[in-house]
């Protein structure tokens, strides 16, 4: 049986987000949930901790549980803008923590001769820049528990393809900060996860903007990459999974 640990994931309130908070909750681990809605935070919240009965079997290995109350924390917070990040956090009592998800991320598609500067700037801001900030700020909490991060990155952070040209950026400079996290802090695990197309809200408005249907039947579930997530987490300390695509 494993210890409890504490685990911050950024875009709590959204699909992959959301279902690795499932997980992790499920397995009797401490939340700190970061979103930019607080009264979506707060829905989210109240459904992990007074959750209708679930019949499915435990996706990782069961932990002693503390008090459920006791057990979720959130913290509403803008990334658009990484120089206000520090103050958002201020207030904040951070523990020890075992592993920090960055799930949060925006999309906008557009080829190089019609997107804007604003486009670049947006994704770049929220994408890679916050991120990384978030991560230095954090640093320090998980030094402590000699922890974990992942940063769900993106198939198009290994190649680029026409009318991803800001997307793609952005998901590149996250490998490349993900890389140089691994080689800074030997003593802190840095996972980078790359997956296709995910059944999400997300998903839904990249369909939108390709002029598409969306049919999430279509794609991976947000569940089954979550679950990737967790497992990375979960795994031994003589190891680390590095870097890990997940295809539908």
């Amino acid at each position: 049986m494993r210890r409890v640990g504490t685990y911050l994931i950024t875009g709590a309130t959204g699909g992959i987000g959301s279902a690795v908070a499932d997980l992790l909750y499920d397995a009797g681990h401490a939340l700190i949930l970061l979103g930019r809605s607080g009264e979506r935070l707060a829905e989210t919240a109240a459904r992990l901790t007074y959750p209708d009965p679930v019949t499915a079997p435990p996706a990782v290995e069961p932990v002693a549980r503390p008090a459920a109350e006791s057990r979720v924390r959130t913290v509403a917070m803008d990334l658009s803008d990484p120089r206000r990040i520090e103050a958002s956090l201020a207030d904040v009592d951070l523990p020890p923590l075992d592993g920090v998800v960055h799930s949060a991320g925006v999309v906008g598609l557009g080829t190089v001769a019609e997107a804007q500067p604003d486009a670049w700037i947006e994704q770049l801001l929220i994408n890679a820049a916050a991120p990384a900030e978030l991560t230095r700020l954090l640093l320090p909490a998980l030094r402590a528990a000699r922890g974990h991060v992942v940063f769900v990155n993106s198939g198009a952070g290994l190649r680029a393809n026409p009318g991803w040209g800001a997307y793609a950026a952005s998901k590149h400079a996250l490998r490349a900060l993900a890389d140089s996290l691994r080689a800074e802090e030997p003593e802190i695990r840095v996972t980078s996860v790359y997956p296709g197309r995910t059944a999400s809200e997300m998903q839904r408005k990249v369909r939108a903007q390709e002029g598409g249907e969306y049919d999430p039947e279509a794609y991976m579930s947000a569940r089954t990459v979550a679950t990737v997530i967790v497992n990375a987490l979960m795994t031994p300390r003589d190891a680390t999974v590095t870097d890990v695509s997940v295809r539908g």
